[in-house]
Formats: C-alpha cells, sequence, structure tokens
C-alpha cells in the first residue's frame, strides 16, 4: 500500500490544517524567556537551524536502539555512541536526528508510552514516530519549532494512518493527563521535587526537564575572546546562530546542531563545550595566578580546563581522578587548550598517598562530586529512570567520605568548594551541613560574597539567597542545568608559641626541605 500524503498547496503543505498553528496550546511550540535584565536565556521560540527531513531510514535506526535503550542497563550517550561505531555509513545530520529523537524519547517516556499504546505497527515504531516528531520540532532539527512543521518533515516516513495519529497526539490536553505522565518522572523523584522546590514550582521544573539543553561553548581566553567566538560561530555557513550567553562572562549560546569538532576553531583550542552553569562554577572557586589548586573530582576536564584558564596558565593546577580511561580523555582537551599549568593525576581512591603527600600545601580545592545528575535531565535524561532512592544513599557516603579527604588538602585560609549538578537536598545541603558539623576548622563563605565582583550591579549575585549561604541554579529559572555550590574556607591556624632558640634553629634546617612533588 502506497503512504497517503497529505493535500499540499503551494506555500503550505498542510493547508487542509492551517488552523492548528495558529493554536496557543501547542505542546511542542515553546515561547522565548529573558532574565531580569532582558538577555536571551533560553530562545525556545526561535526558528530552526538545520531543516532535517526524516527519512525511513530513521526510523529504521531507531527502532533497532530503542530495546537497549530503554533496557537502562548502561548509560544512553554510551548505547548510542555504540551504534553509530556500528553503522558507519550514517552521515552528521543522520547521526544527529536519530540521536535527538532518542533522547527525547527517553525525556517523555511515560508520555509517549502511554499514547504510543494506540495506533498501528510496533511499539518501538510508534515511539520512534513520536521522537522523531519532538526532535523536529522543540530539538530544533526540523524546518520550524512547532508540530505541524514537524509532521511534514516525516512526509517521507509516515505511512498510512500515521499523519493523522501523530496530529491526535500533538492536539492531546496535557493538564487532562496524570502528573507523572504530563511531568514524565519517576513517582520518587516527583515526590521529592514536590519537597524541594515545592508544590508550587516542581511542575515548571520538571517541564523544563522535558526539553533539549541548548548549546553551550566557553570561549578560551587563552586563545581568543567571546565576541571572536561569537563571530566564528556565526560565520558557519548562515546555518546557525550564536548569542553571548546571559550570565557567564565567557559563554557563547549555539541554536542549531552544527558539528563543532570538525570546526578549525574546535581543532585549534578556541573553544569547550560548557553548560554555562558549569562554566560559572570557575568563578566560585576564584582561583588566583600563582596559586596551587587541586581539582579533586576533574573527570575530562571541563572545569579544569576553565579554572586553568582564570589562572592564566600560572601556578599548579592538580586534576585528581579515579578514571584513567577519563584522565585521558583530557590529555587531547589540555594540549589544544595551550595550558602548560594543568597536571593530571590518577588516584585509587580519596585516601590515596598521593593526596596525603600535598596535605596542607593547597590554596584551593574544588570538589565536583560523584552525584545522581539530576540537574542534567534535560542532556541525560536516561538518568531519571536509572537511578533510584537506594542509590542516591550510596552517593551520599561518597559524597561525605571524598569532601572530608580534600578538606585535608588545604592549607590555613585556603578555600574549598562543594558542587554538584544535583536538584536533591540529600546531595546538596545536608552534605554541606554534615560536613560544617564535622570538620570545626572549616566556616561557611556566602557564595553571595564570592560572586559579587561577577554581578556587580545586581542586588543578590545569580543563584544566591539570602536565607542560606549555598549558590543554586535552577534549569528553569536559569536556562541552566541544576547546580548546588558550597565554599568553605580553612580558618587562620592559632599563632605558634615563641621557640627557644635551638628550637628556631632546628626548625630552619627541616625547612629548607622540598617538598615531594607528586608524578
Amino acid at each position: 500500500m502506497s503512504a497517503e500524503r497529505p493535500p499540499r498547496k503551494s506555500g503550505n503543505r498542510l493547508a487542509p490544517h492551517k488552523s492548528y498553528a495558529a493554536k496557543s496550546k501547542d505542546p511542542l511550540r515553546r515561547p522565548e524567556r529573558r532574565n531580569a535584565s532582558g538577555n536571551l536565556i533560553a530562545p525556545e521560540g526561535q526558528k530552526n537551524f538545520s531543516n532535517a527531513k526524516a527519512l525511513p531510514q530513521h526510523a529504521i535506526h531507531l527502532e533497532r536502539l530503542l530495546p537497549e535503550l530503554l533496557s537502562f542497563e548502561q548509560p544512553a550517550d554510551r548505547v548510542v555512541s555504540r551504534y553509530f561505531r556500528a553503522e558507519p555509513q550514517l552521515g552528521n545530520r543522520d547521526r544527529a536526528l536519530i540521536a535527538e529523537s532518542a533522547f527525547a524519547i527517553l525525556r517523555r517516556k511515560n508520555e509517549f508510552s502511554q499514547f504510543a499504546v494506540s495506533g498501528e505497527g510496533s511499539q518501538s515504531r510508534r515511539l520512534a514516530l513520536l521522537g522523531l516528531l519532538s526532535a523536529l520540532s522543540e530539538g530544533g532539527l526540523g524546518s520550524a519549532n512547532r508540530a505541524e512543521s514537524a509532521i511534514a518533515d516525516l512526509a517521507h516516513v509516515l505511512k498510512a494512518g500515521e499523519y493523522e495519529w501523530l496530529q491526535r497526539f500533538a492536539t492531546v490536553d496535557p493538564t487532562a493527563l496524570n502528573p507523572l505522565v504530563r511531568n514524565n518522572l519517576p513517582e520518587w523523584l516527583w515526590d521529592a521535587f514536590g519537597k524541594y522546590p515545592g508544590e508550587e514550582t516542581r511542575e515548571e521544573l520538571a517541564k523544563s526537564l522535558m526539553h533539549p539543553a541548548l548549546l553551550d561553548l566557553r570561549a578560551n581566553t587563552m586563545k581568543t575572546n567571546r565576541e571572536e567566538l561569537l563571530a566564528q560561530m556565526n560565520a558557519l555557513g548562515g546555518r546557525y546562530q550564536a548569542i553571548p550567553t546571559p550570565y557567564a562572562p565567557d559563554g557563547v549560546r549555539i541554536m542549531g546542531k552544527p558539528a563543532l569538532q570538525n570546526t578549525a576553531g574546535f581543532k585549534a583550542g578556541m573553544f569547550e563545550v560548557q553548560d554555562e552553569g558549569s562554566q560559572l562554577l570557575a568563578y566560585l572557586l576564584a582561583p588566583k595566578r600563582g596559586e596551587m589548586v587541586v581539582d579533586f573530582c576533574a573527570g575530562a576536564g571541563g572545569k579544569t580546563l576553565a579554572i586553568g584558564a582564570l589562572m592564566r596558565s600560572t601556578g599548579r593546577l592538580y586534576a585528581f581522578d579515579t578514571s584513567e580511561r577519563r584522565l585521558a580523555n583530557l590529555k587531547p582537551r589540555q594540549a589544544r587548550s595551550g595550558l602548560s599549568n594543568v597536571h593530571p593525576v590518577w588516584i585509587d581512591s580519596e585516601n590515596d598517598a598521593k593526596i596525603k603527600r600535598l596535605a596542607g600545601k593547597i590554596d584551593r580545592v574544588l570538589v565536583d562530586a560523584p552525584c545522581s545528575g539530576m540537574g542534567t535531565l534535560r542532556r541525560n535524561p536516561d538518568l531519571k529512570w536509572r537511578q533510584t532512592p537506594a542509590g542516591v544513599l550510596e552517593l551520599n557516603q561518597k559524597q561525605m567520605s571524598i569532601l572530608a579527604s580534600a578538606a585535608r588538602l588545604l592549607k590555613p585560609g585556603g578555600r574549598l568548594v562543594y558542587a554538584t549538578c544535583s536538584l536533591l537536598p540529600q546531595e546538596n545541603q545536608a552534605i554541606a551541613e554534615d560536613f560544617l558539623a564535622k570538620h570545626p576548622q572549616f566556616e561557611a563563605v556566602s557564595a553571595a560574597e564570592v560572586l559579587k565582583p561577577l554581578f556587580p550591579k545586581d542586588k543578590l549575585p545569580l543563584g544566591c539567597s539570602t536565607d542560606n549561604p549555598w549558590w543554586q541554579l535552577w534549569p528553569h529559572i536559569h536556562g541552566t542545568d541544576g547546580f548546588f555550590g558550597a565554599v568553605f574556607q580553612k580558618k587562620a591556624a592559632a599563632p605558634a608559641p615563641e621557640l627557644e632558640k635551638d628550637d628556631q634553629k632546628e626548625t630552619k634546617v627541616k625547612n629548607k626541605k622540598t617538598p615531594k612533588e607528586l608524578k
């Protein structure tokens, strides 16, 4: 049977359904958002820049990918990357559309699964079509940011009956759905958001987590500046638009899905892909030139490189991590960045002997602790289905242990920053308060005080509160990933008693010894 096609008129692929586009309740059409200063936070109603058209092969690949993806046995990005390695014939645009569709299915699993009970064909086929619909509209990959245009972009894929089926989905009233379905959250997380941030705002937060995050870059100030990077990004064939991030001074936000790894700027180390919230975290640490600094859980080094740039490649910046694979990924990024002060160090645990050698010698330490990642659900939607309350409790023990170990590195007067990309208070405020209770030699420093130089015109710096000293970014408020930060300072040591002359001589001899360097 040949696929049915909707009636067409010149200049309007869906003329008989034109009234649908004017409806204000289009669930796949979102307004732009601005901060208090009028700067664009998440231009969610922008035109789409990729102008992709879905092909039958895209739906077929999604159908093949979904069984393993929805088993939640491994991280979704790993599953998708492995699939693409096995399908080398797929081009960049094919991969972008398939990946965005797959992640859309994970973001809206409850909603899509419930609607996919209806319709024809296999469950995987129906889910694939809903994922493509989302990717071609709100994912920024189609001809416009609305369901009507996305359905038209699917014209080569749809079979008889599927066109009308997708139209029915696009007109479903979300308020008629169960809260867990329309907000696409597991029950335990929906309940947690009801306690914090609270009943009044949890639905707004949940909605923000269902939309894909925009692409943020950090200009590498060792090689360029934001203005030059903006010009470079906007010169990519006219298919993409770049604007300044509203808060981070070196950030650039991209609309569209450019293949950045192929650009000359990427190869020359002019920028790093990094969420705006992650960029701001470096300013919470506020490293100075010539200092000794440790990024305790460095991972692949995104924050490490941002810190190194703020230090202007002076001093020593140790990048600790327990994963040799992650540290190996840092090395090519470091080479591109031009930084010479970064020293990757593998540690077997938070109690490694290498840490003891640096005890009491470090000026600043960042602990970006392993966490549930609930603040990154726009980018990693599988986490909400893979994580459990029991898993969060296990992480809490790890977080406390890592923070206590990292604290040993600091010299008197040194700064310790504890951070997570979580929205759960048991991983954030609770850990910070527990640390203060068990470590009286440390005191909390107001995040508002630390960030005031970055936001001199604001009455209260971004993410800060008059009720507590902590720092918290929210996806639905700030348009960033969710981040928490707590700043601690080690109290100055009490003055040492005066020594007898013989003791002074002995001390001078001991101080001539050079501390053993880490290798």
